[in-house]
């Protein structure tokens, strides 16, 4: 459990932050304590283990400013389940408090998800081996004696009966290892063969209603139940020996490993080391700060519904019994109405580290566009070089780039480096439609900060820049 990041210290977490977002370094030292921190509580005395809780941060930045991405690479970094909600969907529909406790189910499914695939990745080099030997059956049946042998889906002659001789036994062998050989090498892949497969568990099978009492979760288990009661149902499918690789072997795996024990490790995983981003929790601060009545009533009925999972509670979800006195909550929200003194005291008091993200600027957008390693416009080289079409920027282009970007910013609507995009798709357009019929491959096309200026001419001239808001 959070081994990967056992060599990473606050720096090294810091660092590789750094590799995909821009400045915000106050906000980055905080989640990479935050991260480190719960190595060492994995790593304390066991009797101080359950007493160490996790210091819930609170962001606060417009949109854009790079919130979301420094708390999804976190858990990238981690290796941790991840899950992101939107405080202010708690609210739609007219009712107080949408299921809060949905958010703790999604991260369980994205833990269970996460060590399925590990399980199953252990089990690869069984699973193929697996795979292999039924594909051969269905291609060269073996042999048995006492019994009638099928005939084999290449119309090879095979003999069979109680009166088998060893020889046509050993010839039976020989062919099969032949055809082994040519499916190791790749040589079979065209080849089509029919194939049983499962089909969807059970699509149709639902509980409608229920007792009253019976939780979302409670009712996902007994549907689940009811599920692997009913026997699976497969179906004939004529595919090529390489999709048939691919099909069994999912299936084959899925065999190899123990869902109670992926089950267990999945709930552990994710008290341990999950992360939940609260995006928005802004939307639910009382804006009178005193609660009021109205559309007050409802955002401090959410944030009272947020409290206990938030402080620690036993979550019911399909799984199991998960346990959130562990999980890190990372929430965020601009606040330009509200304030983090609006949210009720208790709530803010589950967040005691406040950091404030820094609005971006000309360098930033400059810096944004040139250095990650997910820069966009590495992005849009990459989207070009698939049509052996190489695409670059020199400097002063993307100094121009960030220029504009931060004047509409600041004229219209700042929406951080979301803005780029726009500038961007702008810039490049005509480019990706003329790619490949009248750009050909084997081009180069250089950006330079002239053809910047004349493909935004419009943009920077025109003051009514609606048309180009998100």
């Amino acid at each position: 459990m959070l081994d990967s990041t056992e060599f990473l210290t606050p720096a090294q977490i810091v660092a590789e932050l750094d590799k995909y977002i821009i400045g915000q370094h106050e906000a980055k030292r905080h989640v990479a304590i935050a991260l480190r921190n719960r190595w060492r509580r994995l790593h304390a005395p066991a009797d101080m283990q359950r007493e160490i809780v996790p210091n819930n941060i609170l962001m606060i930045g417009s949109t854009g400013v790079g919130k979301t991405e420094i708390a999804r690479r976190l858990a990238s970094i981690s290796g941790a389940p991840f899950t992101k909600v939107e405080a202010s969907k708690f609210t739609e529909v007219g009712y107080v408090g949408r299921d809060v406790e949905s958010m703790v189910r999604d991260l369980v499914e994205q833990s269970v998800n996460m060590v399925k695939l590990r399980r199953k990745e252990e089990v690869k080099v069984q699973a193929a081996q697996a795979v292999e030997d039924l594909i051969l059956d269905i291609l060269i049946p073996p042999v048995t004696t006492g019994a009638a042998t099928p005939k084999p889906a290449l119309g090879f002659p095979t003999t069979g009966g109680a009166d088998l001789p060893d020889s046509d036994h050993e010839l039976n062998e020989r062919t099969r290892e032949r055809f082994r050989e040519k499916i190791r090498n790749g040589e079979m892949d065209e080849r089509k063969i029919d194939i049983r497969v499962q089909q969807n568990s059970n699509p149709g099978v639902g509980v409608i209603g229920g007792p009253a009492g019976i939780d979302e979760a409670s009712m996902a288990g007994i549907q689940d139940m009811l599920g692997s009661m009913l026997p699976k149902k497969t179906r004939k499918r004529k595919v090529t020996v390489a999709e048939a690789r691919k099909i069994l072997l999912d299936e084959e795996a899925a065999k190899l490993i123990d869902m109670d024990e992926v089950k267990d490790e999945a709930i552990r995983h994710a008290e341990n080391a999950g992360i939940i981003f609260i995006d928005e929790i802004d939307k639910v601060a009382s804006r009178s700060g005193k609660g009021g009545g109205g559309p007050d009533v409802s955002r401090e009925g959410v944030q009272r519904d947020l409290l206990p999972i938030v402080e620690g509670s036993a979550v019911s979800t399909k799984y199991g019994i998960i346990h959130t006195d562990h999980i890190l909550f990372i929430a965020a929200g601009a606040f330009h109405v509200s304030k983090p003194s609006d949210l009720i005291p208790e709530l803010q008091g589950r967040f005691p580290i406040r950091v404030e993200l820094q609005s971006l600027s000309k360098d930033d957008f400059f810096r944004i566009l040139k250095d990650p390693k997910n820069a966009l416009t590495k992005q849009y080289e990459a989207l070009l070089q698939a049509e052996d079409v190489l695409l670059s920027f020199e400097d002063p282009a993307l100094e121009r780039l960030a220029e504009i970007a931060f004047e509409v910013n600041s004229e219209v609507e700042n929406i951080g480096a979301r803005r780029l995009h726009t500038v961007m798709s702008r810039l490049l357009n005509d480019i990706l439609f003329d790619v490949p019929d009248r750009i050909g491959p084997n081009t180069h096309i250089l950006i330079t900060r002239d053809m910047v200026e004349e493909r935004l001419r419009d943009m920077v001239r025109n003051r009514d820049l609606s048309q180009y808001i998100l």
